[in-house]
């Protein structure tokens, strides 16, 4: 039975020392609370033989020391400490998780730091996470990692254990890749193939998914097909988790008598005034300075409100040592004098301004007892607070939410707002205030069941589930790779064999994917390969391509071997000249090209390769999202005009192909072996057009397709890279001398 290790930044708690007397807290924020919440429930299901939780220490560690002999460690789970220097701590956490990541995922690129000093701490400060986790780890064991400040743990763990079970959770942003970019290449590319050591990742909103997936296309060149993610010989799955609340831990303390109390004290000060309520982390991320200015413009715009409601303002501290904070809190309380300065009477005061720590029965309270709530960040991963007050709401209460925030998908019931928008905050504020009993009734029920439906427990055993069934994914498409001992059983028959015959494709299989075809040139070292291949006489190589010939002759005509060209209407057998299998006219490209034209002004980078018997359209170069829709575009309009003609049109990788039926690989290669009569086949191929081989010579060769996708081939290489360190076994296994 496996155990369910949990990794963030920081511990579930901290020790706070006062003297010589330790005193644990809790930590604040939605991760600590959906975790305890779920594990302390009576309806999880997750059966794990033990949970632990690593973070790093906020405390001196002499410290720690004194609280486990003191006994005053939680032992809710296993606690696993990560210590690091306060210097190097204070770059990775000040500095390069809150000054850089930070601010450039919730779009303030203007406010981000790029010092290569926090980024080498915070790949410093993860590395200890790694280690850690090597340390404890048991096969078996479930790793969850948390957030931002860990983006590079996935992939470092992934090192040192490859088979882990291993997901990561992003509770904030992942802003569109335009935002991203702006990031150094060699930073950004380190953060998403960190993340990409995960088996799941998962996000708050559908756009966060696709912006990551873009990311990942654009910075690293990886596929993806729907949230399925291939880069290097893994599958990853990037997925939607909102994260949920604990709905009923809500519910029920509204009823306690400690939270009436405070409520009941709350209604008897502010008798006969409106409460507006909003509750947020000193950030600039939070809007507060745009939220003031929409109150104070409320209170001109209406002054018959007047003296009939109050905003209370509560602002939590945190990281009130980075300048930009202290210069926002002080900002934000001379905009509170100001307003009150402005409206105040003597018997009334429009904002009551803290800035402290709320307890849990006081936040309660605050929700119930409030008739609006404002909670208007500028860009928010989800914002619980908005699920909060939903969930503790009763009899009344209508939300003003930014859309910008993670929650305004699920809540959509709640007044939506633009906030930087002044006076759509201020609308929303006067129907908010003016709304009917059964409105707010109506709005507040369906937001409810949503929460109760899709609440903590079904978030953390969604995800839980999902990460198994991602490894299981795995695991079914590991089934055809080809593994060490079937290397074996191809190279044993190979030396067996009097007469063998290779099938090579080019592009993708002899040679990478070159972004335009002329940069696809044979290096000396396949060059060198093909050489020593050709020189057994046993072995008859074929090169079996798309390429046309005069490229193909070009490359490769001084060789010893035979090549095929356009998938098969020419062909050149091994020391013979070129002959030409297709008969067809050329004039039907006539009606082809001008449409593959108009696809090359639809789509910038996409370009049209004419050979003497095909017409092929490239979208290799081009934006993969819009080339991947253009091709869709170009295959259904030229499948229309080929109905009932000789003509077939092919969706190859990155390129859709129009040549005449009947020629193609499967024939062709068929036709090689009838002539040589081999008693070993090795077919290896990566792209559409090579599954024709794979299908015709199923039981005749060892058929191998290059990289990932369903296929008819026997086996499976993940990459192209993998391809000539395969042929030369071939040729570690000829005898020294030949006859």
């Amino acid at each position: 039975m496996s155990r369910l290790i949990i990794v963030s930044n920081r511990l579930p708690f901290s020790i706070d020392r006062s003297n010589d007397t330790l005193s644990v807290r809790q930590s604040s924020g939605g991760l600590v609370s959906a975790i305890k919440s779920y594990f302390e429930g009576e309806n999880q299901t997750a059966d794990f033989q033990g949970k632990i939780w690593i973070g790093t220490f906020d405390a001196p560690e002499e410290d720690w020391q004194a609280a486990l002999e003191a006994g005053a460690i939680p032992t809710d789970f296993g606690i696993e400490p990560v210590f690091a220097g306060r210097d190097i701590y204070e770059a990775f956490y000040n500095g390069f998780s809150n000054s850089t990541l930070w601010p450039l995922f919730h779009y303030f690129p203007s406010l981000v730091e790029y010092e290569q000093e926090n980024f080498d701490a915070y790949l410093a400060v993860n590395r200890l996470f790694a280690e850690k986790i090597q340390a404890i780890y048991q096969p078996g064991d479930v790793v969850w990692v948390h957030d931002y400040q860990l983006l590079l743990l996935p992939a470092l763990v992934r090192q040192l254990i490859p088979d882990i079970t291993l997901g990561f959770f992003l509770h904030i942003p992942f802003p569109s890749y335009e935002i991203f970019r702006m990031m150094p290449t060699d930073w950004k590319r380190q953060i998403l193939h960190g993340m990409l050591g995960a088996d799941l990742i998962g996000f708050h909103t559908h756009d966060y998914v696709q912006h990551f997936i873009q990311s990942v296309k654009m910075a690293l060149k990886g596929d993806s097909q729907f949230n399925t993610i291939y880069y290097e010989s893994r599958i990853v799955r990037a997925e939607l988790f909102p994260i949920a609340i604990d709905f009923k831990k809500f519910q029920q303390a509204v009823t306690t008598p400690q939270v009436q109390g405070i409520r009941e004290s709350l209604e008897e000060r502010f008798r006969d005034k409106k409460i507006i309520f909003s509750v947020d982390r000193l950030d600039y991320t939070k809007g507060l300075n745009y939220r003031l200015n929409a109150f104070e413009r409320f209170l001109e715009t209406y002054p018959e409100w007047k003296e009939k409601l109050v905003f209370i303002f509560n602002v939590i501290p945190s990281r009130d040592v980075i300048p930009t904070y202290i210069d926002r809190k002080r900002s934000i309380e001379e905009k509170v004098s100001t307003i009150n300065g402005r409206f105040s009477t003597l018997d009334w005061q429009p904002l009551l301004y803290r800035y402290n720590h709320m307890s849990f029965e006081e936040l309660c309270a605050l929700y119930s007892a409030a008739d609006v709530a404002l909670i208007t960040p500028l860009r928010d991963g989800m914002n619980l607070v908005a699920k909060e007050y939903v969930a503790a709401c009763s009899d009344k209460g209508v939300l003003i939410l930014s859309e910008l925030t993670g929650a305004a998908s699920e809540l959509s019931e709640a007044l939506q707002v633009n906030p930087t928008d002044i006076m759509d905050v201020v609308q929303a504020l006067e129907q908010a205030l003016l709304m009917p009993a059964n409105e707010q009734g109506r709005r507040l029920a369906g937001m409810q069941q949503r929460l109760s439906r899709y609440d903590v427990n079904h978030w953390i055993e969604d995800f839980l589930q999902q990460l198994q069934e991602a490894k299981q994914e795995q695991q079914r498409n590991e089934i055809n790779l080809l593994d060490p001992d079937e290397v074996k059983e191809i190279l044993e028959a190979f030396h067996k064999a009097e007469k063998r015959c290779i099938l090579l494709d080019y592009d993708g299989t002899l040679s990478p994917i070159q972004k335009l075809p002329s940069m696809a040139k044979p290096s000396e070292e396949l060059l060198e390969l093909l050489i020593q291949l050709c020189s057994d006489p046993r072995n008859e190589v074929v090169v079996i391509s798309g390429r046309d010939a005069d490229t193909l002759e070009g490359w490769l005509g001084q060789l010893p071997l035979s090549l095929v060209a356009e998938h098969g209407a020419c062909i050149r057998l091994r020391n013979e000249s070129w002959q030409t299998l297709s008969n067809q006219s050329p004039s039907w490209k006539e009606a082809i090209k001008p449409i593959l034209e108009l696809f090359v002004n639809r789509c910038p980078g996409s370009f049209i390769e004419e050979k003497k018997n095909t017409l092929a359209w490239h979208y290799r170069t081009t934006n993969p999202d819009l080339g991947f829709t253009r091709s869709r575009e170009l295959r259904n309009s030229l499948l229309q005009l080929t109905t009932n003609t000789n003509l077939q049109v092919i969706d190859g990788n990155k390129v859709i192909e129009v040549r005449q039926i009947g020629i193609d690989k499967g024939n062709t290669a068929c036709n090689i072996i009838n002539q040589f009569a081999p008693d070993f086949v090795l077919c290896m191929g990566d792209d559409t057009t090579d599954e024709d081989m794979f299908k015709t010579l199923r039981d005749q060769a060892f058929t191998i397709k290059i990289g990932r996708g369903t296929t008819a081939a026997q086996y499976s290489l993940w990459s192209q890279e993998e391809v000539l360190p395969l042929l030369r076994k071939l040729i570690n296994h000829q005898p020294k001398v030949y006859g």
